[in-house]
């Protein structure tokens, strides 16, 4: 296939993209807008009467430091220092004048009150070049409030706050940094572009209500590295209108695995193209590598021109998996159609161990089968006893190569 030739090509774009993430905001600032100027106050919040005893709210001051930085030019560095700062909603927009560098030092602490929120925790919004690093932590304090989540029964519920929001954001980096117990979603990146998560931990325990690690929508060129997210969701789940997405070193478990979906469950959703997972490990997932989709879909994107590669698995549960009959809380008008197609999709080198039998799941629509699917060198083992591992094709269309017998369904 085309896009398995050009792999070493877009390597060497990804390359291309971590360089560019990796100088900026500073260095295009820098080259753009010359020196900066004084902001109108502090940026240290500590300076701006903030007080690191977990008690105190500093909401206020993380709004007033932001707003210093916003209206100033060239690039403007915020600084948390160390300690444990509570907060409620923070809403960041802009657009703002400068480039703006977030050092978290200290550990965000979000609030138990859920009156404190309009919506989500720390919002930022209409924003270029932004770099987040440090070594403190976003912690949502999921606990104080996770018994509030009924979403897991109703889909009708009500979405608590995620933790860190990126709308519409243009060249962004996040670095070091821990997100730890969101409420709902650790990390949402919509409608942004040139984005890099790098050597980020993500966690929450493993029983913890939609904790996904990171969700990615509506967004082109974001780029996953070495990163190591342990969740009681999807470590990474990817939604529709994604493109240009690269998942590279990229420790999981436990939760749910890397996914895209789930797709179709709304209508006018945009396609999901050019993804590739490449040198991740899961360990004790409830799943692996999974593409969902909505039996009775309300809308047609495709899922196409996917490549997982080199990945391992260790006792994870239904290691590869295509479902396009999707239909959690049997919510769903099970007919057997599908609107969403699935094409294109590879998965190279992948190996471990199962703790199901079902190591390959592909569970197309009869209506609309999977189409250019590859099993490449595939070599999963189930690690139970009284049973055998083995492969569960329905309506894929493909080839495989390098498989044992029990592996090989298409």
């Amino acid at each position: 296939m085309a896009f398995i030739s050009n792999v070493a090509m877009k390597a060497a774009a990804v390359a291309a993209l971590l360089v560019m993430a990796a100088v900026s905001p500073a260095a295009r600032a820098q080259a753009a807008g010359g020196a900066p100027s004084v902001p109108a106050g502090p940026l240290d919040i500590a300076q701006l009467g903030a007080k690191g005893d977990g008690k105190s709210d500093s909401t206020p001051m993380l709004l007033k430091a932001w707003k210093n930085a916003c209206d100033a030019t060239g690039v403007q560095k915020i600084v948390i220092p160390p300690g444990n700062y509570l907060t409620g909603g923070l809403e960041l927009s802009g657009p703002c004048k400068s480039s703006i560098i977030i050092r978290l030092d200290g550990n965000l602490l979000g609030t138990g009150d859920l009156n404190a929120y309009k919506k989500n925790w720390i919002e930022i919004e209409n924003v270029e070049n932004l770099s987040i690093n440090g070594h403190g932590t976003i912690d949502g304090q999921g606990a104080l409030v996770w018994n509030k989540n009924d979403c897991q029964h109703s889909y009708n519920c009500k979405v608590l706050p995620n933790s860190l929001v990126l709308d519409f954001v243009t060249n962004a980096q996040i670095r070091g940094i821990t997100l730890a117990n969101s409420k709902f979603f650790h990390l949402n990146i919509f409608a942004s572009k040139n984005v890099l998560i790098d050597k980020v931990t993500v966690k929450a325990p493993g029983n913890s209500p939609n904790t996904d690690g990171i969700h990615i929508g509506d967004s082109s060129n974001v780029t996953i590295s070495g990163t190591t997210i342990g969740v009681g969701d999807d470590c990474i789940s990817i939604g529709p209108g994604s493109k240009i997405i690269r998942i590279e070193g990229v420790k999981c478990g436990p939760g749910h695995g890397i996914s895209v979906g789930s797709l179709g469950r709304y209508k006018d959703e945009k396609d999901v193209e050019d993804l590739k997972v490449k040198g991740c490990t899961l360990a004790g997932t409830t799943n692996g590598l999974r593409i969902k989709s909505y039996e009775d879909s309300k809308s047609s994107p495709k899922a196409s021109k996917f490549l997982y590669e080199d990945v391992t698995m260790d006792n994870v549960s239904y290691p590869i998996i295509i479902d396009q009959k999707y239909c959690p809380n049997n919510i769903c008008v099970r007919s057997g159609a599908s609107k969403v197609a699935v094409t294109d999709v590879v998965f190279k080198n992948i190996h471990g161990t199962s703790n199901t039998p079902e190591a390959i799941t592909l569970n197309c629509a009869n209506n609309l089968p999977c189409q250019g699917v590859q099993l490449i060198n595939v070599d999963i083992k189930y690690n139970g006893s009284g049973n055998k591992t083995m492969a569960v094709c329905k309506n894929a269309i493909g080839k495989s190569s390098g498989l044992a017998k029990e592996l090989a369904c298409i």
